[in-house]
């Protein structure tokens, strides 16, 4: 016993003294683009914290009229006035979006679509992650419903004002967890059988699903989207599981930061030349490889369908 708690000590011993390049190494790619977003309008959804707000921070930077679409106001509010402050730019601004709750995200739409006239940036980026399982006040699983059928309604709720103001861009945060989803569609609210950590890896394959369709259904409209995995990082997200909490603080030297994992979310939403990559996804700034079920065209053609049955819509 003592050697083993002797060898692990002289592991993690080697570990952090090599982090910083260790780090540089999982740290991945960089926005390098210069775009700046004076008159532009964004909405961010979970933008209150980690990676969202991150992105926000960027945007509103680059001159952006940012919208943080959040549950908890109070939170959103604390963000938005720090990003004001760092960012000197007055125009961000909280709106309160429930994604587990359809009323909450058409609530959303609603008074979004009265007050602004355009819409050119639509970054999906909210999630939750290992549930225990429940149902929605809509009675839908709560990892399908906030991380793929909150989404789907949103972006279906706010398409027309992104039509109204091409060029515009969705991007949907996705996960390299999609590898071990599969959509189940015999059970696709957990009923039957319910894994938490699948749960998640399935929403996050429908996402990969939603943007590849939506990109067909888009094309030559003016309106591009993608999917981005943003990397291991250091974030809220794993706050459901004790386990994974503890790992977190354990390698926290060797994920990536907030910032870090902005990066692709933000060359997606501004980077040039990227229309003909439209329905692809991303990691570390570069368009990268899907399962082979990310890429089966008829499952995301049926879970879309799926979905608009689910949510009660008719998306032409």
């Amino acid at each position: 016993m003592l050697v083993v708690l002797g060898l692990l000590t002289s592991f993690l011993s080697f570990l952090y003294v090599t982090a910083p390049s260790i780090r540089k190494f999982f740290a991945g790619g960089v926005c390098r683009t210069d775009v700046q977003l004076s008159g532009k309008v964004v909405v961010i959804t979970g933008a209150n914290t980690g990676i969202g707000k991150e992105t926000a921070r960027e945007l509103a930077r680059r001159g952006a009229r940012v919208y943080i679409a959040c549950r908890d106001v109070l939170k959103g509010e604390s963000a938005a006035s720090e990003i004001r402050a760092d960012t000197k730019n007055s125009q961000v601004l909280v709106r309160k979006l429930d994604l587990s709750d359809t009323k909450s995200i058409r609530a959303f739409a609603e008074g979004f679509l009265a007050e602004e006239k355009q819409l050119h940036i639509l970054i999906n980026n909210a999630g939750v992650m290992l549930c225990p399982y429940s149902k929605t006040a809509d009675g839908f699983e709560t990892h399908l419903a906030v991380n793929h059928l909150g989404h789907f309604l949103l972006t279906h709720l706010l398409l027309g004002r992104l039509k109204e103001s091409t060029p515009a861009r969705v991007v949907n945060l996705s996960s390299v967890a999609h590898h071990a989803g599969k959509i189940r569609f015999h059970d696709l609210q957990g009923e039957k059988y319910y894994n938490r950590s699948f749960a998640y890896c399935h929403s996050k394959l429908a996402n990969v699903l939603f943007t590849r369709e939506l990109a067909k259904r888009l094309k030559g409209t003016g309106v591009t989207t993608y999917a981005v995995h943003p990397g291991i990082v250091r974030s809220e997200l794993v706050r459901h599981s004790f386990l994974l909490c503890l790992l977190w603080r354990l390698f926290s030297p060797f994920l990536k930061t907030t910032w870090e994992g902005a990066q692709t979310s933000l060359h997606c939403a501004l980077a040039e030349g990227l229309e003909p990559l439209s329905g692809k996804y991303f990691s570390d700034c570069k368009k990268t490889w899907v399962s082979p079920r990310a890429r089966n065209n008829k499952t995301a053609e049926r879970l879309w369908n799926v979905s608009c049955e689910l949510l009660g819509i008719q998306w032409e």
